[in-house]
């Protein structure tokens, strides 16, 4: 049995074909106007997924190179506070083969002696160096001066000695990368020294930083040039384990710029794959649109041909 097609069907048929050619036409002007082929989760469920994916990988990685940035600039600073620990130390030690000299009067022995107390009091401000507004070399507990600010000669008993200072020996770090986790600090016992205590009396082979310092001020004020000869060889040590730190904040520095490196070029690659799976091809967008406009357009001119407006212009 043959289909009778009325008026109608046929009116009806027209506006669900140009309603979809508008649809078309719609769905192409929005991925033109935002970039993006996938708009809505309906324009692609399965690339909507991995687009997800991916901008959480993104964004994890960018929380990664932060941290990199911050470990970075931990590390060059903590490196230029050493160099100047190290300026002092090896001014100190010139200071003391002057002093170790038996020819010097006791005038030149105290105006040496006068330095060295400068110096100890650099070193304590130097130990209570701040970054961001936190304490260096305090370990975690960055919100603490880990020196007393002290005179090298304050004879007050009761006054805390910067030299029996223990410092917090916990390590900053810094998540770099999935199980990768570097500390960038170093403690303030690591750098001028373990603490001393005198319970038994002075320790000779102390070589805490203050400490030494203290016994050279005391020998020089006395003009033992012996005693602040025997010395030398404290600084040294102590000089040696600086130029080891600094070597150890060296490599850490490296590091850090491998792994900066190496997450940049994940960064990369992760925004190609994101780029491909969800940005639209601008080319073929424009060439579909203006398609889809020529459909609109001829649909609409064949539409006017076939449903007439009125019963006259049936009967011409």
């Amino acid at each position: 049995m043959s289909l009778r097609v009325t008026q109608s069907m046929m009116s009806n048929q027209l506006l669900r074909n140009v309603s979809n050619n508008l649809g078309r036409m719609n769905n192409l002007q929005n991925q033109l106007s935002t970039g993006k082929q996938i708009n809505a989760p309906s324009d692609d469920p399965v690339g909507l997924t991995f687009a997800m994916r991916y901008r959480s990988e993104i964004s994890a990685n960018d929380q990664y190179i932060r941290n990199v940035d911050s470990a970075k600039s931990s590390l060059d600073y903590t490196d230029m506070v050493l160099s100047q620990v190290g300026d002092v130390l090896h001014r100190v030690r010139e200071l003391m083969v002057k002093g170790a000299d038996g020819t010097v009067p006791q005038t030149g022995y105290d105006a040496i002696k006068l330095e060295i107390d400068e110096l100890f009091n650099q070193l304590v401000e130097i130990g209570n160096s701040k970054f961001n507004g936190k304490y260096v070399f305090n370990g975690e507990m960055t919100e603490t001066a880990p020196y007393p600010t002290t005179t090298i000669n304050n004879a007050n008993p009761d006054a805390p000695k910067v030299y029996q200072v223990a410092t917090d020996d916990k390590q900053i770090r810094y998540e770099l990368a999935p199980g990768m986790v570097l500390g960038v600090n170093i403690t303030g016992n690591d750098l001028f020294g373990m603490p001393v205590d005198e319970t038994n009396g002075p320790v000779e082979e102390s070589d805490n930083m203050f400490y030494v310092l203290k016994q050279v001020s005391e020998a020089l004020g006395a003009g033992d040039n012996q005693k602040v000869s025997s010395l030398l060889g404290n600084i040294d040590s102590r000089i040696n384990i600086l130029l080891e730190q600094r070597a150890e904040i060296g490599a850490r520095s490296n590091r850090v710029s491998l792994v900066e490196g190496r997450l940049e070029d994940i960064s990369v690659n992760l925004m190609t794959i994101k780029s491909k799976t969800e940005d639209a091809d601008l080319a073929m967008v424009i060439t579909n649109l203006k398609m889809e406009e020529n459909v609109y357009q001829a649909s609409l001119s064949a539409g006017a041909k076939i449903i007439k407006p009125s019963l006259i212009d049936f009967l011409r």
